[in-house]
């Protein structure tokens, strides 16, 4: 497992990791993928664990952690994982520059 600074974690985001870490009470990390589908082609998976992989790049900020396979990566550098509180819901969000195009719930992208 190795460090990255291809894709940031944004200072939301890592206080909404520790949260969920906090009210768990375990250490948790923040998986993010991509795969394919979703109605643009592409879509991120998210999921909480305990463990990382050895094919995993880590991403940390304030004590919190992310973690993005070496394939998500490619479709990921320069990404910004942020986590938005609205009105509408609360969620993680990638802030993605290579996506040209995503759908309307901002689940899937297209590149």
């Amino acid at each position: 497992m190795t460090s990255t600074p291809d894709v940031t974690l944004s200072e939301r985001a890592a206080k909404r990791i520790r949260a969920i870490g906090e009210a768990e009470g375990r250490a948790v990390m923040l998986r993010v993928a991509v795969e394919g589908g979703g109605c643009s082609g592409f879509q991120y998976q998210f999921d909480l664990v305990e463990a990382a992989q050895a094919d995993d790049l880590r991403i940390e900020r304030d004590g919190a952690a992310a973690l993005v396979d070496e394939m998500s990566l490619v479709l990921l550098k320069g990404s910004e994982i942020d986590f938005v509180d609205e009105l509408a819901g609360a969620e993680f969000r990638v802030r993605n520059p290579n996506a040209k195009s995503s759908c309307g719930c901002g689940v899937s992208f297209s590149i």
